[in-house]
């Protein structure tokens, strides 16, 4: 029986272990490019309770999933790649898998290149359904957010990835609040979310940020990720959408463009 659009109903347990908490990874990208500026080390969190069409980290849905382990065995790792990644301007970025599913491992994973003087990026879907202490301390010691919103309407968000767009919305305006500087990411998806409306709604929900967002990123839809889901012998529901062409990037950039100077893809 497949289980692919089961949604856990608890967050992954982080263990407080004398050597610090533990946290459950999928992987690490060591020169990451794409996630955030300049060079990064790239830490891909095990978990996610979103279940989007489009997702290129299939492999990172189960929270059981993936391996252990501490802050101070990743930043032994992090510190080695620290002159590349101060050189470029660049620093570690949190992705997954959703980050914001173990706050307490990534505030100590930050609170560590912090101390280093490491740049910290949380790329996050921002279905976080607790704004509490333990999320702002996150937020204490992250120089960026990354923030993707899949769909501003949540008729078309809820059957892309299988959750509301409640949670994500509410963080965002918690982060514009906070004046936490974000940079909000846009996956455009032929026939989910290429269309005029939905890129005029969500120009006029960044207008309602205000100068938190720093820029929006527009991020064609692929299909590199398909092979994992056919591993995982689970059907890939987009088979058959093609990238979107360039007029519709440019037309989806310019809708939103009226509302934020700093449109890029």
């Amino acid at each position: 029986m497949s289980v692919t659009n089961r949604i856990p109903a608890v967050e992954i347990s982080e263990q407080a272990k004398p050597q610090g908490v533990i946290g459950r990874i999928h992987s690490v990208e060591t020169c990451g490019t794409v996630d955030g500026p300049g060079i990064r080390f790239i830490v891909f969190m095990q978990g996610c309770l979103m279940r989007c069409k489009y997702c290129h980290n299939r492999d990172t849905w189960d929270t059981q999933g993936g391996r252990e382990v501490t802050v101070p065995e990743l930043i032994q790792d992090i510190t080695s790649y620290r002159h590349f990644m101060n050189a470029s301007g660049g620093g570690v970025t949190a992705s997954g898998g959703e980050a914001m599913l173990q706050p307490a491992f990534i505030t100590e994973l930050f609170t560590a290149c912090k101390e280093k003087g490491i740049h910290t990026c949380l790329d996050t879907n921002g279905f976080v359904r607790h704004l509490d202490d333990q999320v702002d301390a996150l937020l204490d010691q992250t120089d960026l957010v990354l923030l993707d919103i899949k769909q501003i309407n949540d008729e078309k968000h809820i059957p892309l990835t299988h959750v509301s767009n409640k949670y994500t919305l509410e963080f965002a305006r918690h982060l514009a609040a906070r004046g936490k500087t974000m940079w909000i990411r846009y996956v455009v998806v032929p026939t989910w979310s290429d269309d005029d409306e939905s890129a005029d709604e969500l120009g006029k929900f960044i207008a309602e940020l205000g100068e938190s967002v720093e820029k929006v990123e527009l991020l064609p839809y692929h299909e590199l990720g398909k092979h994992k889901w056919d591993v995982l012998g689970d059907p890939y529901e987009l088979s058959g959408i093609t990238p979107p062409s360039k007029e519709t990037m440019d037309r989806v950039k310019a809708i939103i463009g009226k509302y934020h100077p700093n449109v890029k893809y």
